[in-house]
């Protein structure tokens, strides 16, 4: 079979010109990147023609095909006539897969009408794998048709690499470029391929070909002519070419005439034998190629005399064309590429039949004259390396006697210096004692490492852009302190939790440690004291101890001790307006997308983020939630003068004067004029109170102000069990540690 090449020159010798056609593989398609039609000096099945000058006539074209064309190195791939091939298709018994080839040699020696050992042939497998019936074709062709071609381009250096028949190239043609004429196996198409000595008559199945050869062309037209207005050949074919614009147009078709009835009925025989043997399969179109088809009136003769639809292409459907070649000039010849068409799919190795009846004898000198520059290349590389060799070691043998006192040098160094590694291991031996005391000593600081743990698995359970992604833009903007694209959402839409405090201690007992408190103030205003009355800073006053990094341990309660964990208590605040749906909502169930903070916090080792702190295999877990004595959740609206956790805003003052354009505005302590704002945003997040349309505080039933909540804050208190709490390490942290 031929190998498959990105791109190949395929050839057809004529009797009226060289057909060449360069194909390339451009991914799933084809490309014309080359032409030519060489036009030989006569005719070569013309009137007397001997056989030097034909072989004079096709060497002459084929140098001109060279020298207009660069060949390259490019796989070259040729046809022979029909004429004198065989091709058939039969079916094997079953047998082991190793046997088909003896039993394809028995068939061929059998089937084939000639001597086997005057024939070329080859055969290809036609049925699918692992179909139940063994279908091959077997091709052939004599040996001498094959060696007479052969010559014509040994002549010119050209290597041939496959052989093919010219009605097996047009099968592949017509497969490949129309498979939508083949909707079933039982339509067949008839190719009718016109040359100048012979017709060739291929009808073609999904699966089988079946070929014959009409012994008729369009020299037969030709001679009609000459014998009628007694011509030489050269001037009736001049004569049958320029018919149509000839004022003898009618009595050149009158001579040409009994041809057409001859030829009609021939192709009509043809098909009809094979329709006899083939009675399930229908003839549904026939597609002529080749010379003799441009005839005028020939087409429309053939199909009213076969009664069959007859098409005459006029390109070819999947075929592209390289902007470097003639599009113009290539469709011109599109009829009579048919063969060369089919020859260069095989050598693209896009073809369904693709044997070779190229002689083995040729094809094995022709591999090793493609290798002979190799194994030149090869002999003289070797003979280098060896000479490199020989004078490598050569000097190498005068270095080394040279320096054999660098040698001794070298030796004395290298017994010094494992003298010194066998002392240094002595030490190092040594010194792996001293190494599991320091391990031992430094092993009571490693439970430093599991606050900061906490702290993180905590915070990373907050609202952020992973938690809650439909606000991720929020998030972002915090991280940038840009104000401007926080505001572009309302506070009270704002899903967010503001941490002012926190603090944790370690229990030995979980079970019976107590909550701690959190530091609780009123801020200035109403009555509050401020922090200069109380004697205290600011920043003493919102800064709980836990937060510098002193653990301590809360003492358990009566009962037996169970498991080690931490005591924490958070404060914080939040402007969503739905403070208790963004900490703990209900109804969530397992839609994470839904879960508020205290949900995540429950389900630390149920949450999908490889990249987060409460993944899989998290260390807490949070302790007993539904039980009020180890869980507890406080919130209330902020406020200027009502007790709440400290470090909540920013306390700003401000003048506000009543607008009368507005039936109710918000009274910003008009006592104080204080006021509680965002430390970022500066938006209000205090409460404040109403004011009528006059500018007085609007009051209830009762006489109390009625008041507008903005912001809430909130104080969770809470236990998380540290499941990795080993009892040296609980006493540890037990036995305090800073």
């Amino acid at each position: 079979m031929a190998g498959k090449s990105d791109s190949v020159w395929a050839i057809d010798i004529g009797s009226n010109s060289i057909k060449a056609l360069r194909l390339t593989a451009a991914g799933d398609s084809v490309e014309v990147t080359g032409f030519d039609d060489v036009q030989h000096g006569k005719i070569l099945s013309g009137g007397n023609i001997k056989p030097a000058e034909k072989d004079e006539l096709i060497a002459i074209s084929l140098r001109q095909l060279v020298s207009q064309n660069n060949l390259g190195r490019d796989d070259v791939i040729i046809s022979v006539p029909g004429q004198n091939s065989f091709a058939r298709f039969v079916n094997l018994p079953p047998v082991e897969q190793k046997r088909i080839p003896e039993i394809v040699k028995f068939e061929a020696v059998q089937q084939i009408p000639f001597d086997i050992n005057d024939v070329q042939w080859d055969w290809q497998m036609m049925s699918n794998t692992g179909s139940p019936e063994a279908k091959v074709g077997i091709f052939a062709i004599k040996s001498d048709v094959v060696n007479t071609a052969l010559e014509h381009f040994s002549r010119e250096n050209l290597r041939v690499s496959t052989v093919q028949i010219a009605p097996m190239a047009l099968y592949n043609y017509l497969l490949y470029d129309r498979p939508e004429l083949f909707k079933a196996d039982n339509q067949a198409i008839v190719i009718v391929n016109m040359g100048a000595e012979n017709t060739d008559l291929v009808v073609c199945t999904k699966s089988a070909v079946w070929q014959r050869c009409v012994t008729m062309g369009g020299n037969a037209f030709t001679k009609a002519i000459a014998e009628t207005f007694k011509l030489n050949f050269e001037k009736a074919e001049k004569l049958k070419r320029t018919a149509p614009m000839s004022k003898y147009a009618r009595q050149i078709l009158q001579a040409m005439k009994p041809v057409f009835t001859d030829l009609a009925s021939e192709i009509q025989r043809s098909i009809g034998f094979y329709t006899n043997s083939n009675p399930s399969t229908k003839i549904v179109k026939i597609i002529a190629l080749g010379g003799g088809t441009k005839m005028r009136g020939l087409v429309n003769y053939l199909q009213q005399t076969v009664q069959v639809p007859i098409e005459r292409p006029d390109s070819f459907k999947k075929l592209a064309i390289s902007p470097d070649v003639s599009a113009a000039k290539f469709h011109e010849n599109v009829c009579d590429f048919g063969i060369v068409y089919g020859l260069a799919l095989q050598g693209l190795g896009r073809a369904k039949i693709e044997c070779n009846l190229l002689p083995r004898s040729v094809a094995r000198s022709m591999v090793w004259a493609s290798k002979a520059k190799h194994f030149a290349a090869a002999a003289l590389v070797l003979l280098a390396v060896s000479l490199m060799c020989l004078g490598r070691t050569l000097y190498d043998k005068v270095s080394y006697g040279s320096k054999a006192n660098l040698r001794q040098k070298i030796s004395a160094v290298v017994k010094s210096a494992e003298q010194v590694d066998s002392k240094l291991n002595t030490e190092k031996s040594k010194g792996m004692g001293s190494e599991a005391i320091i391990q031992k000593e430094f092993k009571i600081f490693e439970y430093r490492s599991v606050i900061p743990q906490l702290y993180q698995t905590i915070l990373s359970a907050l609202p952020n852009e992973k938690n809650t992604t439909e606000q991720a833009e929020i998030y972002k903007a915090f991280a940038n302190n840009d104000v401007e694209t926080v505001l572009k959402i309302s506070r009270k839409e704002r899903k967010q939790l503001f941490i002012t405090s926190a603090a944790v201690y370690f229990a030995s007992d979980i079970e019976n440690a107590q909550f701690g408190t959190i530091e609780m103030g009123i801020e200035r205003g109403a009555g509050a004291k401020t922090s200069e009355e109380s004697g205290t800073s600011e920043e003493e006053s919102t800064l709980p101890e836990e937060l510098t990094g002193t653990i301590r341990e809360v003492k358990p309660g009566a009962g037996p001790q169970r498991q080690a964990g931490f005591i924490v208590t958070l404060a914080g605040y939040s402007p969503y307006s739905n403070i208790g749906e963004l900490l703990d909502p209900s109804g969530t169930k397992n839609d994470k997308s839904k879960w508020g903070f205290i949900t995540r916090l429950l389900h630390l080792n149920d949450v999908n983020d490889p990249n987060a702190s409460y993944e899989p295999n998290c260390p807490f877990t949070l302790f007993k939630k539904t039980e009020v004595k180890h869980f507890k959740l406080e919130t209330g609206d902020v406020a200027i003068g009502v007790q709440m956790p400290l470090g909540i805003g920013t306390q700003s003052t401000i003048t506000q004067k009543p607008k009368k354009d507005k039936v109710v505005r918000y009274d910003i302590n008009p006592e104080e004029n204080i006021i509680l704002v965002d430390p970022m945003t500066r938006e209000i997040i205090g409460r404040v109170a109403e004011l009528d349309k006059d500018g007085r505080k609007k009051v209830d039933r009762t006489g109390n102000p009625v008041y507008h909540a903005n912001d809430h804050w909130f104080v969770l208190n809470m236990k998380f069990v540290w499941k990795n709490a080993s009892k040296e390490t609980a006493s540890t942290v037990s036995s305090g540690g800073s």
